[in-house]
């Protein structure tokens, strides 16, 4: 028995070697770990499987329904591509779009990197036999994604939900409920209405007008060369900062009354969107006013006592243009197969630093 209890306590502190654990497993002299149940299948799954006339009947009637259409087969395989592969990329690359990109946790910054891992998969994705198929099963789950996500952004439940693919940390939702939202009789959030149609159908075209732009400038960077392309990650994932110039800090003089130096007031510079429904008449807008606004988004020119930031532009820049060469190479070399109905985990991008 004390023998026993010691191989016990040697076990719980993992001091056993692997071989003698397996030994002692084998000869009950450890208690064996509990197994999980065995799920048993239902009457109708034994019943397909045991008669290949049943099989072969169920099949059938499946492809009558078109859930062995090609489109169908596109269509799933796109959701696992979106899901597992592009979507997942802002949280495991957090560190490097943040902090090395100074992108704010906000959804437009969850929005612009999933974007372009999704026409970094598309680029792929154009070159199989049905590749259209793929390709707008892809896009399709992505704005699916993105309007569940606007919805939540926007009018959050009062009791969470499930998502159409996940939650991401990576943005920090504004609306979400809180400790003091009002309580039902139960002590029970109190349901929310549903965010506005028109708000939601309004933020989807302006989201779509970044997709179209981001895409389009990716390609052409693709086909005139890593230089237009740095342009394309400047403008799309940098914020396009210091586009009208980089303010310094001026000289400071000393007050005549308190002889201290006087303080620079905090510039900003932000690009305004002529885009999406959000401007109805161009012409009317003061972009010199509007440029210099704070619209609270986060991504505007660095102050001038953050000038210093710019000069890691350059390394960002090439850091990017890198990583989407090295991946759609990496891509390119994969089969269809593989692309089609192989393992994710031979699909699913990399880091930008490795």
């Amino acid at each position: 028995m004390v023998a026993r209890s010691l191989l016990l306590r040697q076990l719980r502190h993992n001091r056993l070697p692997s071989c003698i654990h397996a030994r002692l497993l084998s000869t009950n002299v450890l208690p064996k770990p509990p197994q999980p149940p065995v799920q048993q299948k239902s009457w109708l799954t034994r019943k397909v499987e045991s008669s290949p006339t049943a099989m072969k009947f169920f099949l059938s009637f499946t492809n009558a329904l078109g859930y062995g259409s090609p489109k169908q087969m596109a269509g799933r395989r796109a959701f696992a591509l979106y899901d597992q592969v592009c979507a997942v990329k802002p949280d495991d690359d957090r560190a490097f779009w943040q902090e090395g990109c100074r992108l704010p946790p906000t959804f437009q910054s969850w929005f612009t990197v999933t974007n372009l891992h999704v026409w970094m998969l598309t680029v792929r994705l154009r070159s199989l036999p049905e590749g259209k198929l793929y390709t707008q099963a892809l896009i399709d789950h992505f704005f699916i994604d993105v309007e569940d996500r606007i919805r939540a952004v926007l009018q959050p439940p009062a009791t969470p939900t499930t998502p159409y693919t996940f939650h991401s940390p990576f943005y920090i939702n504004p609306n979400a409920p809180s400790p003091s939202d009002p309580k039902d009789n139960k002590g029970r959030p109190k349901p929310r209405s549903r965010a506005p149609d028109r708000l939601v159908t309004r933020q989807m075209k302006i989201f779509k007008e970044q997709w179209a732009g981001m895409g389009l400038a990716f390609d052409l960077g693709l086909v005139k060369g890593d230089q237009e392309m740095a342009g394309a990650v400047w403008r799309n994932l940098l914020g396009a900062r210091g586009a009208q110039g980089i303010a310094f800090p001026e000289p400071q003089t000393p007050n005549t009354e308190s002889d201290t130096p006087s303080s620079t007031p905090r510039k900003f510079r932000r690009s305004v969107n002529l885009v999406g429904g959000e401007v109805m008449n161009v012409a009317k807008v003061d972009i010199e006013a509007e440029e210099t606004r704070d619209d609270g988004s986060g991504v505007h020119d660095f102050a001038p006592e953050e000038a210093d930031l710019y000069l890691e532009y350059p390394e960002l820049m090439l850091d990017v243009v890198g990583y989407v060469r090295g991946e759609l190479v990496r891509l390119e070399k994969l089969s269809d197969k593989d692309i089609t109905a192989g393992s994710l985990n031979r699909i699913k991008f990399g880091h930008v630093r490795e």
